[in-house]
């Protein structure tokens, strides 16, 4: 089954919205991410291997009252 590129990134942009880390092997998915997630101003940290890219998400520190 293929899956169109536009499709994956859409799922995958949806995982980062949601705080999951997402992976990417395609460098045409990989370029559409990075670029939709500057569009979004997301803080994301991305790391690129060899094998494909990792997207993580960055959440705000939270405070833990005790």
């Amino acid at each position: 089954m293929i899956i169109e590129p536009k499709t994956l990134v859409k799922r995958k942009m949806e995982q980062l919205r949601n705080g999951e880390t997402a992976f990417a092997e395609s460098d045409e998915v990989i370029r559409i991410l990075k670029r939709d997630i500057a569009r979004e101003n997301l803080e994301v940290i991305i790391d690129e291997t060899p094998s494909g890219c990792w997207f993580y998400p960055q959440h705000e520190k939270t405070e833990v009252k005790g």
